[in-house]
């Protein structure tokens, strides 16, 4: 009886065994006094294995990587390219979708200045003591931010003015965008790092399960939702408090997800655009929203992720599961446009707190809308344990700083303004930041909070 016993729980054991489990995102440090942040959750602690023959094994995820990015391509030399690679000797590698790549995404990096050209004091958000790992090149034309890597995900829907666009995750900026296949600066195809994988082929297949009680149990995860979000936006801290004072369906260990666990739920096949619906599997309930354009669509997310700068830790990991809005301006006219610029499913980042109305076109190159109160959904589970983190150190810059810091940095004469000379990022910045179009960059146009946009 009792041997019977052993073996039935043995395989209850294995039938509960998760086909898709969340690598935690190594964010140890705590920003503030707020509880319920990431660093005070952990489970399936990052762990690779470098198997000496150009390959990366994650013990967590079972997945196999090859190890060296190799020179950027396009995407259609990245897809042609999995049947072609023969790395480690095997022959089954293919180009990952954005749920394999971002599992390797590690939000213990560094968001750099992409104006700057100084990658000393960066730390990238991806372990580069086992994959290697390469900052965009001056020389090449790109920023140090330009360290995109591809993926298979298409989106289902366009970005921009109709571009055909892949999301890929930015390991130099710890951001996934919609990346149109064209390059904006009229240099052909665009081109990512690529890395391959193999094994694993169910790795972020949801298996969802509704509970009956208003809450969801993804089978492939261990992680179990909340039916519906919170209705409302909030701020950072008040989404922190909101879920750490949660109690639902007899349950008082709900907590905010951090960025890995939210990104776990998104539906890549599904957008406003071509579903009518959130990029999230229907059996969620998912508030609608009127953007900025007047239109319906459906909310940012909070996570209970930082996302970390070298000069701040202000700002907050939100996923769009709507619209990914940005306002871009004509170059010609100067008026603003409010369009889909990254894509339903993107990871960008807003302010912790703060008044959204004081950024009415937006922030960054591709005017990526601010709303501070975002939405919530909630989580529970995955075997995590909570843990007490140490606080970071790093110092909260104010918006104010931000321009002197920029007119230390780039005015290397002293006169007052930044001539194109002087300026040491592309050129397509300097002339966006040259408002007036008087060939220098004044103390009035430099930027005034912490660069963002398209990475």
């Amino acid at each position: 009886m009792k041997l019977l016993l052993m073996y039935c729980t043995l395989f209850s054991a294995i039938a509960r065994a998760v086909t898709y489990p969340i690598v935690d995102t190594g964010q140890t440090l705590a920003y503030g006094n707020d509880i319920g942040q990431d660093a005070h959750y952990e489970a399936n602690a990052p762990s690779y294995t470098d198997n000496e023959n150009g390959t990366v094994t994650d013990n967590v995820t079972g997945l196999m990587w090859t190890q060296d990015p190799g020179t950027k391509m396009s995407f259609n030399a990245a897809v042609e390219g999995a049947a072609k690679c023969n790395v480690g000797g095997y022959d089954d590698w293919r180009l990952p979708t954005i749920k394999e790549l971002y599992s390797l995404i590690q939000l213990n990096g560094t968001d750099p200045d992409p104006m700057s050209t100084d990658t000393s004091g960066l730390k990238p958000f991806i372990d580069d003591s086992v994959f290697k790992f390469t900052y965009g090149k001056q020389k090449d034309g790109d920023r140090i931010i330009d360290s995109q890597f591809a993926t298979s995900t298409k989106y289902v829907s366009t970005t921009m003015r109709g571009d055909e666009t892949m999301f890929g995750v930015n390991f130099a900026d710890g951001r996934i965008k919609g990346y149109g296949l064209v390059d904006p600066r009229g240099r052909g195809a665009k081109t990512f790092y690529v890395l391959y994988v193999r094994g694993g082929s169910n790795y972020g297949v949801n298996q969802f399960k509704e509970n009956g009680d208003g809450t969801i149990t993804d089978e492939a995860t261990g992680l179990t939702w909340m039916k519906a979000d919170s209705g409302e936006g909030m701020d950072w801290p008040t989404a922190l408090k909101y879920a750490e004072t949660m109690e639902f369906a007899g349950h008082s260990d709900w907590r905010l997800p951090n960025a890995k666990e939210l990104q776990s739920i998104i539906d890549y096949t599904r957008s406003p655009d071509t579903t009518g619906s959130a990029a999230i599997d229907p059996i969620f309930q998912c508030s609608e929203i009127i953007n900025e354009g007047g239109k319906k669509d459906f909310a940012q997310y909070w996570t209970s992720s930082t996302h970390p700068g070298a000069k701040s830790s202000d700002t907050a990991v939100y996923f769009a599961f709507g619209r990914s809005l940005g306002f871009m301006q004509d170059r010609r006219t100067g008026e603003y446009q409010l369009m889909d610029v990254h894509g339903a499913g993107s990871q960008r980042s807003d302010p912790k707190v703060g008044d959204a109305s004081k950024f009415p076109h937006g922030r960054g190159p591709q005017g990526d809308v601010i709303r501070i109160d975002n939405m919530v959904r909630l989580v529970r589970g995955g075997d995590v344990q909570h843990v007490d983190a140490a606080s970071s150190r790093v110092t909260k810059e104010k918006p104010s700083d931000a321009p002197n810091r920029f007119m230390n940095r780039e005015d290397q004469n002293g006169d007052g303004k930044v001539s194109r000379d002087e300026f040491r990022g592309p050129a397509q910045h300097f002339d966006r930041l040259d408002t007036n179009g008087d060939g220098s960059i004044s103390a009035d146009e430099a930027p005034t909070g912490p660069p963002t946009g398209r990475k």
